[in-house]
């Protein structure tokens, strides 16, 4: 048996996934990479319309309780933790005040509550100016509308702050002390230039936001950012000293438990499917394009990548005012429903709410729960072609089984969602086996924290990415175009 230096027994890192909903750590084998046990905790979310907000103070709380669980589940003594990493859900706006405590309620990702001052970023620099400096053109999920819209409509507390966090980089901070982000997250703010690796002066200026009050940028995620504080070693029931990672955010931990980086894939296509649904893929291309976010990864290459709001929950709402189980779906058959109940970034509907149309008399339940399926599903893949550009290749270098869509997220498991994807792509598909890709990449992070690898390499030979290949389905193409149609229409007046 490999042992910790101490001799206590085999190694374990500790990934920590700190999501919307909930935060889970996995205890895993710093060896094998095997997934040993996963704690959890709830969040809680508030809010009501285009308000989403959590107490960071309950990630904190969540993440120790879901560390104690993982530990006594697996059997591991605190002393085989050679490391720990946490990814988290990116874009929230962390306000402290000079002793680190939160001044509010954090805006999360899906607060729709900028969309005004996104809009009137954008008109001021121009999106040509804004995707040349952060690849990315300001919407109401970037951290830098919700700073414009903190001081705006909360100016005392706006003035009151002492630091400006992301979700991670506030966690990271509680476990050693040290003020740090990684490119990755940093570059979903719209305040870090992705073309300077940098925070951008003039948008600082711009946003009115003094650069003091932002954590360093350090060269990658799995940077060791520090050694686990006294008081985090105490509320964690975890020795002091354990190396911490700087992390990153969920998106980027997700393609580092796939092995996509640097050091393993290049312009691979995953789609997440979970409380929000991504499309994304590594690349050595540096991604400047409308409507995708041009973010950085957290090893040193680029993760270009399209969100929707609106993906499982949108889906189950609809299985649940039907009185359905959400795997009772039947293909929609003339029906069009957009399923943007809580507005919509990709396309940048950020008031939209949700579309039925083409019922009829004969409609079940099933085709009009399989149409919701179907809506949230092609706002996905509509966003494909667009990344694949991004990563300097055409759509058709994509549709041999060389390189399938992964799907990953809780929707990967289900077999609607699995079979919709598939019918309206036309493509092969790649289940992984593992589920907890953020969690088990933010521990590949913490691993290389404290050997110095690559953290890519290190999923890579943990073989976290592996899975079961679909064969392509037939394109679905009609309904395909049906949907198309119906957005088409909507957009410029039912939805905006």
């Amino acid at each position: 048996m490999t042992r910790t230096p101490d001799g206590t027994g085999r190694p374990v890192v500790i990934g920590v996934d700190s999501s919307t909903q909930s935060t889970k750590a996995a205890v895993t084998d710093a060896a094998t990479g095997a997934l040993l046990a996963l704690g959890r905790a709830p969040h809680t979310v508030t809010g009501t319309d285009g308000t989403r907000e959590s107490d960071p103070e309950t990630w904190w709380r969540a993440l120790a309780v879901a560390v104690a669980d993982a530990l006594h589940t697996a059997g591991v003594g605190p002393r085989q933790v050679t490391g720990i990493a946490v990814a988290a859900q990116q874009h929230g706006l962390v306000v402290l005040d000079a002793r680190g405590g939160p001044l509010r309620a954090a805006p999360l990702w899906n607060d729709t509550r900028s969309a005004p001052q996104a809009h009137a970023l954008t008109e001021e620099l121009g999106a040509a100016q804004w995707l040349a400096r952060t690849g990315s053109v300001p919407v109401a999920s970037m951290t830098a509308t919700k700073w414009r819209w903190l001081r705006e409509s909360e100016p005392r507390t706006a003035d009151a702050a002492a630091a400006l966090r992301l979700p991670h980089d506030f966690l990271t901070e509680r476990l050693c002390g040290q003020a740090l982000t990684d490119p990755g997250d940093a570059s979903g703010t719209c305040w870090y230039s992705t073309a300077d690796g940098r925070y951008d002066p003039y948008l600082l200026d711009l946003l009115g936001l003094d650069a003091a009050l932002l954590p360093e940028v350090a060269p990658t995620g799995s940077t060791r950012a520090g050694a686990l504080t006294t008081a985090a070693a105490r509320a964690l029931g975890l020795p002091a000293g354990i190396p911490v990672a700087v992390g990153t955010g969920d998106n980027m931990a997700a393609a580092v438990g796939l092995g996509l980086g640097g050091a393993g894939l290049l312009g691979h296509p995953v789609i997440s499917l979970g409380t929000s649904g991504t499309v994304f893929a590594a690349t050595r291309t540096r991604p400047a394009a409308a409507p995708l976010a041009g973010f950085a990864a957290t090893d040193g290459t680029y993760l270009p990548l399209a969100c929707t709001l609106n993906c499982t929950l949108a889906v189950d709402k609809f299985a649940d005012l039907l009185g359905l189980e959400r795997e009772a779906a039947a293909p929609g058959d003339g029906l069009v429903v957009l399923p943007y109940l809580d507005g919509e970034r990709t396309p940048d509907l950020p008031h939209a709410t949700g579309l039925l149309t083409g019922l009829r008399h004969t409609t079940t339940r099933e085709q009009l729960l399989g149409a919701a399926y179907e809506g949230a599903a092609f706002t996905l893949l509509r966003a494909l072609d667009g990344l694949l550009a991004a990563c300097g290749t055409g759509p058709g270098a994509y549709t041999g089984t060389d390189r399938p869509l992964r799907l990953i997220g809780g929707g990967a498991r289900g077999r609607a969602w699995v079979e919709t994807v598939r019918r309206l792509s036309g493509r092969p598909v790649l289940l992984p086996r593992q589920t907890e890709l953020v969690a088990l990449g933010a521990a590949a992070l913490a691993h290389a924290a404290a050997t110095g690898e690559d953290p890519v390499a290190v999923s890579a030979a943990w073989g976290t990415g592996r899975g079961r290949e679909l064969p392509p389905a037939e394109a679905d193409t009609a309904t395909w175009r049906r949907i198309e149609s119906a957005l088409a229409q909507a957009a410029p007046t039912l939805l905006s």
